[in-house]
């Protein structure tokens, strides 16, 4: 005999109303992610232009709000998601600006934005066969451009008069991440390839072109992937995006000399081509950073000076190996291998045991040189040699101990014999001195009201320093408290230490810096780095994002 079923419970109307109703008035998390950034386009502007543009990644809320890290620039969010406007003063500094976008959940990666000085215009396809090139109506102009899929090849046609010189310059792989090594050709009407270059300025072109007669030329840009893989046809994707500078004006390459002291001189030397007369660019005041960019408005290009904290000279001519330059130690010395196959020799003085380090940078510095490192004692003999050993792209460095007291010749030299003015270097010479690096992980840190948050740094020590390192966070917003910290000499805190983070009620976004510096020198100060997600680059302004709190206020915007 069956059992009857129980009949299941039903709540009266009003009580499951009242549950629903709860439940969506409720408190719930938000489900929304941070946003994030993958690329810019077009990836810059002129100065004094507002230009329009397109940012690709995921935005779960919009519209966002964005940082620039450094003056001159001013990027909102439009009311189409992914759309944003930047608006260029007419007297920002040319060069590289690093962009952020941001919201109340967290802050995407870094992504780069380029200040540039000519007239500049976006590329329009059809542009790949050569009758179809794109018409330039100037021969000085930047263009930005997308190598949008595989096959793809975009041209532009320009008119030059006969015997002007034209630079023709790629930015992609190098300065805005693009996963392409760019091939550049100059081609004449008839279809002539006149002239090619790949992997001029690290993985990106650059070519120097005098037209051979007046007329229509054609500069074509196509690519393989920067990763090879099994594929033989030109690449592309959406991606692929570049700046192609077009210019018959004066183009900077580099700057003379390539460092300076912290004490001067006050101006540099513009090298490049087609600059009337001798052309300084200023050096600015010391802020603290080891490399900044010397500009000149009228130029296009860019060029990196390295400031240096020891006494810094240029070579003086005649400096062969047989007249050796006499140089005092520390020190860092601006030479070129001028013409090829020249040989610069440098003359300094050591006692037995004395311990020096001997650098040449010229890879590093963006410069052609293969850099080969000779040390000779008093005699001729060759004590120690260096090529492609100070992990810098073919740059040397050595370790050297003098074996006797006594006179040394150090040498600088290209491995392939090559030379000319792009030929330049730095070398330096110094013996032990302590000091230290502060490193972090991320460069993006969260915080919950009520909670903490711990930040790792790693703490580099440079030729044994014995010292105590106070290790601080600074530019903090009000509310938000973190604990100081001391690096010790021998114990788990001389390698790395851990700063915690706690936080109020008042949400924030914005960037903070996190300094180091030792009791013997507190007026040296040193920031903690991040890497740059997808470039060789670093920042020192780590961005941190204070949650919301339940009641749900919103975070301020943050602050330049």
């Amino acid at each position: 005999m069956s059992r009857p079923s129980r009949p299941r419970w039903k709540p009266p109307i009003g009580i499951l109303g009242a549950v629903l109703i709860a439940g969506l008035i409720a408190p719930r998390p938000c489900l929304a992610k941070p946003p994030t950034l993958t690329g810019l386009f077009p990836p810059g502007a002129c100065r004094g232009q507002t230009v329009a543009i397109e940012a690709a990644g995921t935005f779960d809320r919009w519209p966002v709000q964005a940082w620039v890290d450094g003056p001159g620039v001013a990027i909102r969010a439009e009311k189409a998601k992914g759309k944003l406007s930047a608006v260029v003063a007419p007297d920002a500094a040319p060069g590289l600006r690093w962009i952020r976008l941001y919201d109340d959940e967290g802050a995407t990666e870094l992504r780069p934005f380029v200040v540039g000085v000519l007239p500049e215009t976006i590329e329009v396809e059809p542009n790949d066969e050569p009758k179809a090139a794109q018409r330039l109506d100037r021969s000085s102009m930047t263009v930005n451009g997308r190598l949008a899929k595989a096959g793809d090849v975009d041209g532009f046609a320009l008119s030059l008069e006969r015997g002007q010189t034209m630079v023709a310059s790629v930015e992609a792989a190098g300065r805005l991440g693009s996963p392409m090594d760019a091939v550049l050709q100059v081609v004449s009407a008839e279809g002539s390839v006149l002239a090619q270059n790949d992997d001029d300025v690290g993985p990106d072109p650059r070519i120097i072109f005098e037209a051979p007669a007046s007329g229509r030329y054609t500069v074509r840009l196509f690519a393989f992937p920067s990763k090879p893989d099994s594929s033989i046809r030109f690449a592309g994707g959406g991606d692929y995006v570049y700046r192609l500078t077009l210019t018959t004006g004066g183009f900077l390459d580099y700057a003379f000399p390539v460092a300076v002291g912290r004490d001067g001189p006050a101006t540099v030397e513009a090298i490049g081509w087609n600059i009337s007369g001798a052309m300084s660019l200023p050096v600015p005041t010391p802020d603290g950073r080891e490399v900044f960019e010397a500009a000149a408005g009228s130029l296009s290009g860019q060029a990196e000076v390295r400031r240096v904290p020891c006494p810094a000279t240029v070579e003086a001519e005649p400096n062969d190996p047989t007249h050796p330059q006499i140089i005092t130690n520390p020190i860092a010395i601006s030479g070129r291998i001028d013409p090829p196959d020249d040989r610069d020799a440098f003359r300094i003085s050591l006692k037995k045991g004395e311990k020096r380090v001997i650098r040449v940078e010229s890879r590093a510095l963006g410069r052609p040189l293969d850099p080969v490192l000779r040390i000779l004692d008093a005699a001729g003999k060759v004590v120690a040699e260096s090529d492609d050993e100070g992990g810098m792209d073919r740059d040397s460095e050595r370790s050297f101990t003098a074996p006797a007291d006594g006179d040394y010749r150090l040498v600088v030299r290209d491995l392939h014999g090559r030379g000319g003015p792009r030929f330049a270097y730095l070398l330096t010479v110094c013996g032990p001195r302590p000091d230290f690096e502060l490193t972090l992980a991320a460069d993006r840190f969260d915080l919950t009201p009520g909670k903490t948050t711990k930040v790792k740094v790693a703490v580099k020590r440079v030729d044994s320093l014995a010292e105590p390192i106070e290790i601080i966070a600074e530019g903090l917003p009000a509310g938000v408290k973190a604990t100081t910290m001391t690096s010790k000499p021998g114990d788990a805190s001389a390698r790395s230490v851990e700063l915690e983070l706690s936080a109020g009620e008042v949400p924030y976004s914005g960037p903070f810096r996190i300094i180091g510096r030792t009791t013997r020198d507190p007026r040296t100060v040193h920031h903690a780095t991040a890497p740059i997600a997808g470039f060789e680059a670093r920042t020192d302004q780590p961005w941190l994002t204070v949650h919301r709190n339940p009641s749900g206020q919103k975070a301020p915007a943050a602050k330049r």
